[in-house]
């Protein structure tokens, strides 16, 4: 690898946002100058293709965020050059590894490494006992340490997986698919919980919310990254009405 390493991540609730840490931090020690940079605040035109970049995101629908795929889509050419992905999941993907693979190899650079590592679920589900939860944390991050080996030590791999990936790849990208997903979440507000802090426009990726008359109003705009629910410091946000205890890896204020 280029001794300059350039990550561009995304991380809805800081699972991504951990083991992105966990590689610099290994890299680092190996005498690589690594620069992290959230993809929500970054200008795909201006990566530069002279240095190695990574790519880590969270898995989403089999694939990922259509705004992480906005970003991809729109790198610069490469110059054969060297890039690696990581993703977190819960317990599949399919449809972003081989896919993305594809894709980077057409607007010419050199893949050099995936590695899909499993965190805990953040995905509109109850945040789960802490001690398993932790210890799934400890896990990936062992994990995310064993991968920057592999990429030190040139003997990272990146798989294709051609036709499920395809079919996966599609539907991970659909925009219907997502319009329905949007709907479905529903996010409201409880005006009697919400303290009008503004944190949660803030930390939209998106930009899905503003704040009318001090409370939080949601476009149409939503991917669901949970943002939003898991860092709301008084549980004020609502899905189809329901109160959502969700999962968080991070404080908030390690976004900005």
């Amino acid at each position: 690898m280029k001794s300059n390493i350039d990550i561009y991540f995304f991380s809805g609730t800081g699972n991504t946002l951990l083991v992105a840490r966990k590689i610099r931090e290994k890299l680092f020690s190996s005498g690589y100058e690594v620069n992290l940079f959230p993809i929500e605040k970054s200008d795909p035109s201006s990566v530069n293709v002279n240095n190695t970049i990574g790519l880590g995101f969270p898995v989403a629908v089999q694939s990922t965020y259509p705004f992480v795929w906005d970003f991809i889509k729109n790198l610069p050419e490469g110059n054969s050059t060297e890039i690696f992905m990581f993703d977190t999941l819960a317990a599949f993907s399919g449809g972003i590894v081989g896919a993305l693979k594809t894709f980077l190899l057409k607007k010419k650079y050199m893949p050099i490494g995936a590695e899909e590592i499993k965190m805990p679920s953040n995905f509109l589900t109850v945040s789960g006992n802490p001690e398993k939860n932790s210890k799934k944390v400890e896990k990936g991050l062992e994990a995310a340490e064993k991968y920057a080996e592999k990429l030190i030590n040139n003997t990272a791999k990146w798989r294709r997986i051609p036709i499920l990936c395809r079919i996966l790849f599609y539907l991970g990208t659909n925009k219907s698919v997502w319009k329905g997903l949007s709907e479905k979440a529903a996010l409201g507000i409880s005006e009697d919980k919400c303290t009008k802090c503004g944190l949660c426009a803030v930390l939209c990726p998106v930009n899905n919310i503003e704040i009318k008359e001090g409370y939080p109003v949601f476009s149409k705009k939503c991917q669901l990254c949970m943002r939003c629910i898991s860092f709301c410091p008084s549980g004020a946000i609502l899905k189809s009405g329901k109160v959502v205890k969700s999962y968080k890896a991070v404080k908030a204020s390690e976004f900005s």
